[in-house]
């Protein structure tokens, strides 16, 4: 097997989205250093790359969560498109598009004034009707500097009984999504990093990790079998998909923000992450979801990906880190 040190200089020889990161995450350099590696995602690479792809008014594709013209019978004969605004902001999230840049500033500008939810033709900032759209537009307004208190709000009343979400909510299902849930919980956890949160979102955000907890992140709490086989599946860019890996990351990213120690129920999910480790110590792409894209940031499903293997490590490092 690769050392660790291989595997880190192959994904130092990467875009700037995932070096700066791993800069920060892996290899400890000074804030200095990635803050540098960081900025230049505006003008290099993949960042700069879907910047330039921005429609004048400040949208992608036209839409907000479909691209303008796109029709439910090319949803059927294409898959779910990935190029509106929706996940356009979220993947220069994932990115790390500096916020306090003017670029950004000038983006969640023009969104707030020009892009309306194509379910109701709300205002963007003001939120949609679904959980799972709700929550990845908090997660994207909080880390962009948005108020979306009004949207928290919202999700906070439609917490379900067992603690966690569900975007069927609305046609009477009463149990809760691993899909939904994690797409709150990262918002709730960016809106609580860029504003301390509220007593009442920090106990939301307790209780859906409760939820997923007591299923070690992938397991039926009524028969112990996995819920869905494809939640051990890795894939990239998840959208709104769920799978054990993007739940080790919050789960990570959420203690590393309150302090707490890494929950020895994720070490079932934690022994399954060791096990998917190629010889060459990455990790591979198991599948992507069918969809119009604007480019690809993966070599393709059963190759090594960076974004796969960057998740991984910094998972793995936190968790032994821990003494787990």
């Amino acid at each position: 097997m690769t050392a660790p040190s291989d595997v880190t200089d192959w994904l130092l020889d990467s875009d700037p989205s995932i070096r700066w990161q791993v800069m920060r995450d892996l290899v400890g350099a000074l804030e200095s250093g990635w803050a540098a590696e960081r900025a230049k995602i505006e003008s290099v690479g993949w960042g700069a790359k879907l910047l330039a792809l921005q429609d004048a008014d400040g949208q992608w594709a036209g839409g907000s969560f479909v691209p303008r013209g796109f029709t439910l019978q090319d949803w059927k004969k294409f898959g779910q498109p990935w190029t509106a605004t929706t996940y356009s902001l979220s993947q220069l999230r994932e990115f790390g598009l500096d916020p306090s840049s003017d670029r950004a500033k000038r983006i969640v500008e023009l969104v707030g004034l020009n892009s309306r939810w194509d379910e109701g033709g709300q205002p963007y900032w003001e939120g949609e009707v679904e959980e799972c759209i709700n929550g990845r537009t908090v997660a994207d307004g909080a880390y962009f500097g948005v108020d979306v208190s009004s949207i928290v709000v919202r999700l906070l009343g439609e917490r379900l009984h067992d603690g966690g979400w569900n975007c069927e909510r609305a046609n009477g299902s009463g149990r809760s999504s691993f899909h939904t849930t994690i797409n709150v919980l990262e918002g709730l956890l960016e809106y609580e990093k860029a504003t301390g949160g509220t007593p009442a979102s920090r106990e939301a955000r307790r209780s859906g990790e409760a939820y997923l907890l007591e299923r070690n992140l992938f397991r039926r709490r009524s028969t112990g079998e996995p819920a869905d086989e494809q939640f051990l599946r890795f894939l990239h860019p998840n959208g709104w998909r769920y799978d054990v890996l993007r739940a080790l990351d919050y789960c990570r990213s959420s203690a590393m923000h309150t302090g707490a120690t890494p929950d020895p129920r994720l070490a079932e999910a934690i022994s399954h992450v060791r096990s998917k480790r190629l010889a060459d110590g990455t990790w591979p792409l198991d599948w992507i979801p069918a969809g119009q894209v604007w480019f690809q940031v993966d070599a393709g499903p059963g190759k090594p990906s960076k974004w796969v293997t960057l998740r991984a490590m910094r998972v793995l490092k936190w968790w032994e880190e821990q003494g787990r």
